[in-house]
C-alpha cells in the first residue's frame, strides 16, 4: 500500500471519528493528515510528513479552539430548564388571593403552587395573572403581570 493511501485513509477515519465524537481533536488531526498528504505530494520524506501533520494539527487546534468554545457556550445557553427553574418567567393564575406579607396559591399547567409576592402593597385577587420571578424552597415568588 502506498503512503498516500495511508494518509488518506487516516484522514477519513479521523473525520468519521470526529462525526461520532464531536470532540474537535479528531478533526484537527484529520486536517493534519491532509497536510501530511500534501507534504508527500511535494516530495518531502516521511519524517517531514509527520512533522507537517503535527504542526498543522496544532495550528488547526489553536485556531479552532476559540470558535469551538464559543459555539459550545452558545449551545449550553439554550439548555432546557427543568424542575423549579422551568417555572421562572412563566405566567400563572391566582387561585387564592395574596395579601401583602402573606402567601396565596396559583395554578400553572394544572398544578397548584403556594406563592408569595414580596414588596406588594395591595392584594392580588383570585383570577389575576402573575409572573413567577423565582422560588424559595417550594414557595414561588411572584409579581403582578
Amino acid at each position: 500500500m502506498e503512503l498516500w493511501t495511508i494518509w488518506l485513509i487516516a484522514a477519513g477515519i479521523l473525520i468519521i471519528a470526529e462525526i461520532l465524537t464531536q470532540m474537535m481533536l479528531a478533526l484537527c488531526l484529520a486536517v493534519g493528515a491532509i497536510g501530511a498528504l500534501a507534504a508527500l505530494g511535494i516530495g518531502l520524506g516521511f519524517e517531514w510528513q509527520v512533522v507537517t501533520m503535527a504542526c498543522i494539527s496544532l495550528l488547526t487546534y489553536a485556531a479552532a479552539l476559540p470558535r469551538f468554545r464559543k459555539w459550545q457556550n452558545r449551545r449550553s445557553d439554550r439548555k432546557c430548564r427543568t424542575g423549579m427553574d422551568a417555572l421562572t418567567g412563566r405566567r400563572a393564575t391566582v387561585t387564592h388571593s395574596v395579601e401583602p406579607g402573606k402567601t396565596g396559591r396559583a395554578r400553572i399547567d394544572g398544578d397548584s403552587w403556594q406563592i408569595e409576592a414580596p414588596g406588594i402593597d395591595h392584594t392580588i385577587s383570585a383570577g389575576e395573572e402573575i409572573i413567577v420571578t423565582g422560588y424559595k424552597s417550594i414557595v414561588l415568588t411572584v409579581r403582578p403581570a
